[in-house]
């Protein structure tokens, strides 16, 4: 008899894309356009273990010529060169961007010269209209999950904004002031009609950006240790204590993990459930190390 998971895991399965656009999303998308003209630039927060996958491609359409500043939140968790690399791109396109961790507050300190050197044109237009020390409006972007609430919470210095590890928390436009003559607007997380990319898909399911209730958990990470078998084994070997699974299938390694951990059920068999469960956190904590998953 063929287990659960590795008749989930088969490659026709293996080949489902995963998409989620909830309607609240289509309505975010027009509040961002109309919001547009009561802020000086945008602030966008994506994940720095998917820079590429955690940001709206389209954004750049969306607001123009508007000043953006990108923070790569949750740098903790992500792969340290890889993250200077992608700070690197920015600037190279004309993009202002800090790695930070909103959490612990790690890096925020450089969010506000950031602020203003992106702005400085606005800044200085305002010195000439007699407007000195008129106060910065930014918007606050990102795709749920992104670590959005907790930016402004921690820029705040209270927790006025609502902050969950679930992807889909915050329901409509709020104001914060924040100091240094700056006012945040935020906005709830929106994502794209479809993910052109596949992987896109995957990777932002993989942290937990779109609802772990839309996706099938053991599916899901069957194809995040299809990633990681190639290229972060080693960190696989080292948490969970397994060996000779390079060359194995996502299904084959999840099934050594969970006999590993003895989560296991009626007959002996592996309690798939779990094992993923488990994967996915612990990959999202940060337990198996730190790691990205694309460079520019």
């Amino acid at each position: 008899m063929i287990s659960t998971c590795v008749v989930k895991c088969m490659p026709d399965f293996q080949k489902q894309n995963v998409q989620w656009f909830p309607g609240h999303m289509a309505k975010t998308r027009r509040i961002i356009k109309e919001s547009l003209k009561l802020v000086d630039g945008v602030v966008e927060i994506v994940d720095a273990r998917v820079p590429y996958s955690s940001s709206n491609p389209e954004l750049g359409a969306i607001i123009k010529n508007k000043p953006r500043i990108v923070i790569l939140n949750k740098f903790d968790l992500a792969d340290q060169k890889a993250t200077e690399i992608w700070i690197d791109d920015y600037r190279k396109r004309g993009i202002h961007a800090i790695a930070a961790d909103c959490k612990s507050g790690r890096g925020i300190g450089k969010f506000i010269p950031e602020c203003k050197k992106a702005l400085s044109g606005v800044i200085e237009r305002n010195k000439e209209r007699g407007m000195t020390g008129k106060s910065l409006r930014l918007m606050v972007v990102g795709i749920p999950n992104t670590g959005k609430s907790s930016f402004i919470n921690r820029m705040a210095g209270k927790n006025k904004a609502v902050a969950e590890d679930r992807a889909g928390v915050t329901k409509g436009n709020q104001w914060f002031s924040v100091g240094g003559g700056i006012e945040l607007l935020d906005t709830p997380g929106v994502l794209w009609p479809k993910f052109e990319d596949p992987e896109v898909g995957d990777r932002l399911a993989f942290i937990g950006s779109v609802k772990d209730q839309v996706t099938d958990m053991e599916t899901l990470s069957c194809r995040l240790l299809d990633v990681l078998n190639k290229t972060h084994s080693e960190m696989i070997k080292e948490r969970y204590k397994i060996s000779d699974f390079e060359n194995l299938q996502g299904w084959e390694t999840l099934e050594k993990i969970g006999r590993k951990r003895g989560f296991l059920i009626k007959g002996g068999e592996i309690d798939y459930e779990r094992t993923a469960a488990v994967l996915c956190d612990e990959f999202r904590g940060g337990k198996l190390g730190r790691i990205s998953l694309e460079l520019p």
